[in-house]
C-alpha cells in the first residue's frame, strides 16, 4: 500500500476514534439514565396499583331542537349517573356504567331540561404525571420518541393496562384518527416529498420564487407569513404546506430551522381562530349552549356569537402580528436562544444548532435529482395550486376540509407530470420510496403524540386541572384564570380540540354565574371574554406543547429539531399571551 494511502486509513481511524470518545457517554450516566426510567415507571405502576379515580360529573345541556330522538333519553334519577350512583360507584370503587348518557330533569317550570351527563374519572395530581414525565423528558433528552414512549408507558400503568402494546398501541393505532395519520402523513405526504425531490421542482420552483420575489431573507419570510394567512384552514393542513412549499426557499436564504418553524406554528390555529371559515364554529358552537342565554339558544345563535367575540381573540392577533415583525426583522422580543439561531444561520448557513436533530431528512440524505430530467416550476405549482383548491373547495362544499383528497389529488398530479415528462416508473418510484423513509420517524411520533393526547384524557387531566382551579374566584379574574387552565390543560395534553370539549361546557356556565351574582352591566361582552380566553388559551397551550401534533409538525415541515422549536417560540409566543392577558383584564375592568 502507498504511503499516502497508509496516512488516510491512519486519518480516517483517528477521525472515527475522535468522533467515538466525542458520543461516548459514560457508564454512571447511562446507568443512572436507565435508573431514573425505572423509577418513572415503576411511580406509575405503584399509582395504578394503589389510587382509586375520583369520579365527576360534567353536564353539558342540550337544546332539545338539536336531538334527533327524544326517545333517547331517560330520567336522571333513573339513568345510573345520578349524584347517588356516582357516590355509590365511588364508595365501591366501581366503575360507572354508562359513563356518559342523555338524561333529563324538570326545571323550576316543569319544563324538561336535557342534559348529555358523563361520569369522568381522574387520579388527582398524578393524572398530569404522563404529560408531565413526557415534556420534562423531551426537556431533558431532547429526543421526542423516547419521551412520548416513555410517557404513553407510564399513563398506560397508571390505567391499570401493563399490556401496553395490546391495550394502548394497538387499539390506538386501529382508530380512524391513526390511519388517517399514515395515510396523510407517512404515504401521501412523504410520496410528494420524494417526487418534489427526486424530480428536482422544489429547488427549481425556490430558485424562481428566489428570482421573481425573494430579494433575501426578509421577503423569504414575508413569503412563509403571507403563505400562513391564505391557508386559514390552520392545524395540520396550514403546516404541512407552508412548510413544505417555503423551506426550500427560506433554506436558500439562510432562515434558520427555528424561525421558518415558529412562522409556520404560529400562522396555523392563530390564523383558524381569526379567519374562521373552517370547522372550529361547527364543532365550538356545540359545546357553548347555556340555557336561558337567548343569545346562545340556536345553532345559529351560537355560531354568530363565536363570529362577534373573534375581534377578543387578542392572542391570536398578537401572535400573528408578532410573526410578522419577525418576518421584517422587527422583532422585539425574541429571547436570546432566538436571535443566537437567527445570527447562526446569516453568519455561517448553519440552518440548525450542533445538537440539533432534524425532524426530515436534510443535506446529504435527500435523493438526488434523476439524471436527464428537466424541472420546471409549474411541475411544484400545479400540484401546490390543487391542493390548495381541493381542500379550501372541499370545505365550502362538504364543510368539512377534506385534506387526504387534496394531498391524493396533489400526488397523482406530480407523479404523472414527472412521467409525462420524461422520468422512467423506476426513478418515480425510487423517490417516493426515498420520501416515505424520510417521513416514517416523525409519523411514528405522531402517532405516539395522538395516543398520548388519549391517555392523557382517559386519567383525567383536563378533568382535574379545571375541578382544581375552576372554582369561587373574582370576576375580573375568571378570563385570565380560564386563560392560565386552558393552556396547562393543552399544554399538558397537545390537543386544542380536546381542550375545548373539556374547558367550555364549564367554563361558560361559570361565566355567567359570576356576571350574574355581580351584576354585571354587559354580560354578553363578559361571556364573550371568556369565551375568547378559552379559545386562546387552548391555541396557545396546544402551539407550544411538545407533543402536540401541529407542534411536531411545524418542526418537521420546516427541518427543525422539536426541542429547538418548542424552545424557541416560547418567548415571543408568551410575550403574546401576556399582552392578551392584559388586554381582556383591561376590556372586563373598563366595560363589564
Amino acid at each position: 500500500m502507498p504511503p499516502h494511502a497508509d496516512k488516510h486509513a491512519a486519518e480516517l481511524h483517528q477521525d472515527a476514534t475522535d468522533k467515538v470518545a466525542s458520543d461516548s457517554v459514560p457508564l454512571h450516566r447511562r446507568v443512572a439514565l436507565l435508573s431514573v426510567i425505572a423509577i418513572v415507571l415503576l411511580v406509575a405502576f405503584s399509582v395504578g396499583n394503589t389510587i382509586s379515580p375520583v369520579w365527576i360529573i360534567q353536564d353539558v345541556v342540550v337544546n332539545s331542537n338539536e336531538i334527533e330522538d327524544l326517545s333517547s333519553a331517560v330520567a336522571l334519577e333513573d339513568s345510573g349517573v345520578a349524584e347517588s350512583d356516582i357516590q355509590k360507584h365511588q364508595q365501591e370503587q366501581t366503575t360507572p356504567e354508562p359513563l356518559s348518557r342523555l338524561v333529563y330533569r324538570a326545571t323550576s317550570s316543569g319544563e324538561r331540561e336535557y342534559i348529555r351527563r358523563s361520569a369522568v374519572p381522574h387520579y388527582g395530581i398524578w393524572s398530569l404525571f404522563p404529560a408531565i414525565v413526557a415534556i420534562v423528558s423531551c426537556w431533558v433528552f431532547r429526543e421526542p420518541l423516547t419521551s412520548l414512549l416513555l410517557g404513553t408507558i407510564s399513563g398506560a400503568f397508571i390505567l391499570g393496562q401493563i399490556d401496553v402494546l395490546d391495550q394502548i398501541l394497538l387499539p390506538s393505532m386501529a382508530t380512524v384518527k391513526s390511519a388517517g395519520i399514515l395515510v396523510l402523513y407517512l404515504w401521501l405526504l412523504g410520496g410528494l416529498l420524494g417526487i418534489w425531490a427526486c424530480t428536482g421542482t422544489a429547488q427549481v420552483f425556490a430558485e424562481w420564487v428566489s428570482r421573481t420575489f425573494v430579494k433575501g431573507p426578509r421577503s423569504a419570510k414575508l413569503v412563509a407569513w403571507c403563505l400562513g394567512i391564505l391557508f386559514f384552514q390552520g392545524g395540520t393542513i396550514s403546516t404541512v404546506i407552508v412548510g413544505t412549499a417555503v423551506r426550500p426557499i427560506s433554506d436558500n436564504q439562510k432562515i434558520s430551522h427555528e424561525e421558518l418553524s415558529y412562522i409556520v406554528d404560529s400562522t396555523a390555529s392563530p390564523i383558524a381562530c381569526l379567519i374562521a371559515f373552517n370547522a372550529w364554529p361547527g364543532y365550538i358552537q356545540a359545546l357553548i349552549f347555556v340555557p336561558g342565554i337567548a343569545y346562545l339558544a340556536t345553532e345559529q345563535d351560537r355560531i354568530q356569537f363565536f363570529f362577534a367575540a373573534l375581534p377578543l381573540s387578542f392572542y391570536a392577533i398578537f401572535a400573528v402580528l408578532g410573526t410578522f415583525l419577525l418576518a421584517i426583522d422587527c422583532a422585539p422580543l425574541l429571547g436570546k436562544r432566538f436571535r443566537v439561531a437567527i445570527q447562526r444561520a446569516r453568519a455561517t448557513g448553519q440552518l440548525d444548532g450542533t445538537d440539533a436533530k432534524p425532524l426530515s431528512f436534510v443535506g446529504h440524505d435527500a435523493p438526488k435529482v434523476a439524471p436527464h430530467y428537466q424541472p420546471h416550476p409549474l411541475d411544484f405549482c400545479l400540484p401546490i395550486v390543487l391542493l390548495t383548491m381541493v381542500a379550501v373547495g372541499s370545505f365550502y362544499w362538504t364543510g368539512t376540509p377534506q385534506v387526504r383528497w387534496a394531498f391524493a389529488l396533489a400526488l397523482v398530479v406530480a407523479g404523472s407530470i414527472a412521467l409525462l415528462r420524461g422520468m422512467s416508473l423506476h426513478d418515480l418510484m425510487s423517490g417516493v420510496g426515498s420520501g416515505l423513509q424520510s417521513v416514517v420517524f416523525a409519523s411514528v411520533i405522531l402517532m405516539l403524540a395522538v395516543t398520548l393526547g388519549d391517555l392523557t384524557q382517559k386519567i383525567g387531566g383536563g378533568a382535574f386541572l379545571v375541578d382544581l382551579l375552576g372554582d369561587a374566584v373574582p370576576y375580573w379574574a375568571l378570563p385570565g384564570m380560564l386563560f392560565l387552565i386552558t393552556i396547562g390543560i393543552a399544554f399538558s395534553t397537545g390537543t386544542s380540540w380536546g381542550t375545548f370539549a373539556v374547558a367550555f361546557p364549564l367554563a361558560m356556565p361559570l361565566a355567567l354565574a359570576l356576571a350574574t351574582s355581580h351584576g354585571l352591566s354587559n354580560e354578553s361582552l363578559y361571556l364573550s371574554v371568556c369565551f375568547a380566553c378559552v379559545l386562546n388559551g387552548s391555541v396557545f397551550g396546544d402551539q407550544c406543547s411538545p407533543i402536540s401534533d401541529t407542534t411536531v409538525l411545524s418542526a418537521m415541515t420546516s427541518g427543525a429539531d422539536l426541542m429547538d422549536h418548542v424552545l424557541t417560540q416560547i418567548v415571543p409566543a408568551s410575550t403574546a399571551a401576556l399582552l392578551a392577558l392584559a388586554c381582556w383584564t383591561t376590556t372586563v375592568f373598563l366595560f363589564c
